[in-house]
């Protein structure tokens, strides 16, 4: 007869969850539906970013049903975290990092509807390594989830079995669930009190994918007159093949490459021009604020 109680078990997770409540709030997004953020530490709150935009009213509602106004600090596309700054002061003590979790771990979903405690619970389905998003951030670890946790927890804080923080609830492709890790947004945290924003790489170049049997690359469609790529001789019509030696399939390679680390870098560009190999040397630039 297995010791196993699982009315036991039932009330640790249920328990998990309530620890972590104090620490959450939700907010309406421009989309009209409601998202979750958590109080991160100093009195400021991550969210995810594609839940805010910039210039738009915030209002945060508490887990004791207050509500507050709050003021996007910055929002980091390239990893998906959002940085919130209440109005007023909320004093609710900040999430611990969890220790390191592993495929099969039990994983906590934690969110806020409007004042109301959401709670689920699923596994770890994957740990994997470093990994580059779609827009070029740098990701710690690939952490994927097997749970079914809807849109009201997207935001929220995913937890251990002991309640520490493993990272943030974001949503993948095929609305796969998946984690920002913890060491992930503290540094976008950083960035984002101190500068409001995180740099992104920018070319200066409207891309179209190309695939042929004789190329596979981004080929030059559009060149802003003040961007790196027209400045360093890039003509449109050119087919981006490889960046520093290493092969461009398409746009969607190149946008991963223009990630937060390359804005300033010098970088070779391996561009076919009539049927013709050559190498371009390109200053990558900033991002503009838009």
């Amino acid at each position: 007869m297995s010791d196993f109680n699982l009315s036991a078990f039932s009330d640790a997770v249920a328990d998990v969850a309530a620890t972590a409540a104090p620490a959450m709030a939700s907010l309406a997004t421009h989309h009209h539906r409601t998202v979750s953020a958590f109080h991160w530490r100093d009195g400021y709150f991550v969210t995810a970013e594609e839940a805010v935009e910039a210039g738009e009213e915030i209002e945060l509602t508490l887990a004791s049903g207050e509500t507050v106004k709050a003021e996007l600090v910055g929002r980091d596309p390239s990893t998906g975290v959002a940085l919130l700054k209440p109005a007023e002061a909320v004093n609710t003590a900040p999430l611990t990092k969890a220790d390191g979790v592993r495929p099969g771990n039990l994983a906590i979903t934690v969110g806020n509807s409007d004042g109301g405690a959401l709670a689920v619970f699923g596994t770890v389905g994957e740990v994997g390594p470093a990994w580059r998003s779609m827009r070029g951030g740098a990701i710690d670890r690939r952490i994927n989830l097997a749970v079914n946790a809807g849109g009201r927890f997207e935001g929220g804080p995913v937890l251990d079995a002991k309640g520490g923080l493993i990272g943030m609830l974001l949503f993948g492709p095929r609305r796969r669930a998946l984690v920002m890790p913890y060491e992930t947004i503290e540094r976008a945290v950083v960035t984002l009190r101190e500068k409001g924003h995180v740099a992104r790489g920018y070319l200066g170049a409207g891309l179209h994918p190309v695939h042929n049997s004789d190329t596979h690359g981004a080929m030059v469609m559009s060149l802003d007159d003040s961007g790196p790529a027209k400045a360093a001789g890039l003509y449109v019509g050119d087919i981006i093949v490889a960046w520093n030696g290493e092969a461009v399939h398409g746009p969607r390679d190149l946008i991963r490459k223009l990630g937060p680390d390359s804005a300033g870098a010098s970088v070779t560009l391996g561009v076919v021009r009539g049927g013709e190999q050559r190498d371009v040397a390109v200053t990558i630039g900033e991002k503009p604020l838009s």
